[in-house]
């Protein structure tokens, strides 16, 4: 980057999330976060989003903190364009990302970043136009389960185009930065996510809504998904013997056959609660007054929602693959991964031991805070895009 450029601060376009402001998944949250920090450091920032509906529900869509100003519209700074998307599984992501690439390769951006494999399919057309490209790969999406062939085809070729044309590739694994090593030869940059210290808030409209008080239930929170190990954790909670609930928050992603699945599993357990997708002060509520947190996952990126979990001072049992492992440390519980029987025992021991949980709370909420700060996420990414080759 030129000196004239640093001095009037970078221009930068983002895209291959689906919405923001949003907690549709955790690469929404990455891209808000970066997005509106950077702005707040002096930097432009354009973020492509989806047209259509929240994944959750059209009740979901309307956010007052956007603000029009001169026929566009902003959120906390961070400009927001919306793209023509094909509202139908498995076309929604690659048809916003095609076309929001073309209106990043023709405007006028020192930087356009790409977050997730499917959309950097696209990344060579910014390239010929002369812009730095960034690739972060929040997970190997190839692998999730909910894809079609055609779709995991089209996400390979996405990971394969980032290796050939990305200035710089992201990862927030070492599993992943070693698989990018061990597959193409390709040196990667591992920048892990953030977390900021929240507020602690008691429980008031998760009683009205769900009946749930302080430490009276296990909690679930993210996308409802086949690789969250869900199925794992139903089925193991039919065996637990204890007079807690166990609430699983959140919405389908293209999934409405798993949920009923799930559904199927717990319908004679009058213990277990879904919440559908929540945001806000009950997403807050929930956090906040959780027995344990519990993450099964077979599959990860880095998972924010483990992050947010330990930040609000949860004691978080997890399943034991790397992504999971190398976040929370020994400041947390783990069961083999996709082994219900373990995952039972452990549930079973938590419930019965609120010494040990009380243990893991009183250290989780620092120790997750200092060692992953968005601050220094931000910075990390800003002198990638300043790089020069």
């Amino acid at each position: 980057m030129s000196m004239k450029t640093e001095s009037r601060g970078l221009n930068v376009a983002m895209l291959g999330h689906k919405r923001i402001p949003s907690r549709e998944g955790g690469v929404e949250i990455v891209v808000e976060e970066l997005a509106v920090r950077m702005v707040k450091l002096g930097h432009s920032v354009t973020c492509y989003n989806r047209k259509g509906h929240h994944v959750s529900g059209a009740e979901f869509d309307n956010d007052v903190r956007l603000v029009q100003k001169d026929g566009q519209t902003y959120y906390k700074g961070v400009r927001l364009k919306k793209v023509f998307t094909i509202q139908k599984k498995g076309f929604a992501a690659a048809t916003s990302s095609i076309v929001g690439t073309f209106h990043a390769a023709f405007g006028k951006y020192d930087v356009v970043h790409f977050h997730a494999e499917g959309p950097a399919f696209m990344c060579w057309l910014p390239k010929l136009f002369g812009k730095r490209i960034i690739v972060t790969v929040h997970g190997l999406d190839h692998q999730r389960a909910k894809w079609s062939k055609f779709a995991s085809s089209y996400i390979m070729a996405g990971e394969q185009n980032a290796v050939r044309h990305a200035d710089e590739i992201i990862v927030l694994s070492d599993g992943v930065k070693q698989y990018f090593k061990d597959t193409y030869g390709r040196e990667t940059v591992f920048i892990p996510n953030g977390v900021s210290k929240p507020k602690i808030v008691p429980p008031d409209e998760i009683i009205k809504r769900f009946g749930l008080q302080k430490d009276e239930y296990v909690l679930f929170l993210g996308r409802i998904v086949p690789e969250k190990g869900l199925r794992y954790l139903a089925n193991a909670w039919q065996k637990v013997k204890t007079d807690k609930k166990l609430v699983i928050a959140g919405g389908s992603s293209d999934t409405e056959r798993f949920m009923e699945e799930l559904k199927e599993i717990c319908k004679d357990n009058d213990s277990v609660i879904f919440t559908g997708f929540v945001q806000g002060k009950p997403l807050e509520e929930l956090y906040s007054n959780a027995y344990i947190y519990t993450l099964p996952s077979d599959l990860e990126g880095m998972p924010l929602s483990l992050l947010e979990a330990m930040s609000y001072g949860n004691c978080c049992l997890t399943s034991d693959i790397a992504e999971c492992a190398e976040v929370v440390e020994d400041k947390a519980v783990l069961f083999h991964k996709s082994d219900e029987n373990d995952l039972c025992e452990k549930l079973q021991m938590l419930c019965d031991n609120p010494d040990i949980v009380k243990k893991y709370k009183e250290s989780a909420s620092d120790f997750i805070c200092k060692k992953y700060n968005w601050n220094d996420v931000v910075e990390e990414t800003l002198r990638l895009y300043k790089k020069s080759n």
